[in-house]
């Protein structure tokens, strides 16, 4: 009985941990997308609006980032070897990633006590910042999901999803900035929002497309039947939260405040939609095509004495998230300090 139940818990554990790292990077993608899509969005802003645009992110930006440890920390302790593998062909687009992080930080502090003629300087930075954070995160996506190809087609498509990844987080910043700011402010977010709307579409199509041509598994999983009927309300809802956004973007009252969470909360499902998509056409493989979610696992006695921790850690992270948005919600005001 015992050999029975070890068996099931090293075939569970697993997908525990996949999933607990997936839902992971899936609020670390949404969260801090948001918050860098405002950093890349403060470039287009005027001085007038760049401390209202830092202060309704401001209390949320560096918890955001905990999402991202807790999904590399869950692959390093969960899945050891695809850890090496996943982090060694990632290794200059991560650390690059890192440094744009850490310029942001630091930028975010000193815009706010330099002298007002450094100012620009550092909000310049926190701009960069978040750019070169986004864009190695779209290489370091479109790397993973080919497998690592390493030959011109294989990095001209992670090029790609590197090029549209910031759009997208360009989407959910003006979003973002409708329902937090009024004013001049949210009508400027309105057009950006405008701007980067069918970009993404297109982006996010484009990869769709794309993605099987590199994979015949994936393509397999998505294009035989009866899959392909079962899959259909993804593109489908996904096409349809686009025209919603459309139609409510290209006819925003500024004065129907009820109706201004309506396009973020709809970005929020096409990402989540996209990345689920990406995980079905991943699973169940941790590098593609190479090393699955059981292949890669920790030993089961490691993954018993993780779980416990996880299952502690996990929804306290969930409560003091929700928890900070429920304290912060509202509009925003300029941002100052004491």
């Amino acid at each position: 009985m015992m050999n029975l139940d070890y068996s099931l818990a090293s075939n569970w554990l697993p997908l525990f941990f996949f999933g607990a790292m997936g839902v992971s990077f899936l609020l670390y993608v949404v969260l801090d997308g948001y918050d860098l899509g405002v950093g890349i969005l403060l470039r287009r802003a005027g001085d007038e609006d760049k401390d209202v645009m830092i202060s309704s992110i401001g209390p949320f930006w560096d918890a955001n980032e905990t999402w991202l440890v807790l999904a590399v920390g869950l692959l390093l302790v969960a899945f050891p070897y695809a850890h090496g593998v996943i982090l060694t062909e990632l290794y200059l687009p991560a650390a690059l990633m890192l440094m744009g992080l850490i310029l942001r930080g630091v930028s975010f502090d000193f815009r706010v006590k330099v002298n007002i003629e450094q100012k620009p300087l550092w909000n310049f930075l926190f701009y960069f910042g978040s750019l070169v954070a986004s864009l190695m995160q779209g290489i370091m996506i479109g790397r993973v999901i080919i497998g690592f190809e390493s030959g011109w087609q294989g990095w001209l498509f992670s090029l790609f999803v590197a090029l549209f990844l910031p759009i997208g987080y360009s989407l959910l910043g003006a979003c973002w900035l409708i329902m937090k700011t009024e004013g001049a402010l949210q009508k400027k977010a309105v057009q950006w929002a405008k701007g980067s709307l069918w970009l993404s579409a297109c982006g996010i199509a484009l990869v769709s497309i794309a993605t099987p041509w590199f994979s015949p598994e994936i393509f397999h999983k998505w294009f035989t039947f009866p899959a392909f009927y079962w899959l259909m309300p993804i593109p489908i809802a996904t096409g349809l939260l686009f025209i919603l956004m459309h139609q409510i973007l290209f006819n925003f009252d500024h004065n129907h405040y009820h109706a201004q969470w309506i396009p973020f909360v709809s970005t929020v499902g096409i990402f989540w939609l996209a990345l689920l998509g990406i995980a079905y056409s991943l699973f169940p493989y941790l590098v593609m095509d190479q090393v699955t979610i059981w292949e890669a696992a920790a030993s089961t006695d490691s993954l018993w004495m993780i779980f416990w921790g996880a299952v502690v850690v996990l929804p306290m992270i969930l409560a003091y998230t929700a928890y900070s948005y429920k304290i912060f919600w509202g509009k925003t005001e300029e941002l100052t300090y004491h």
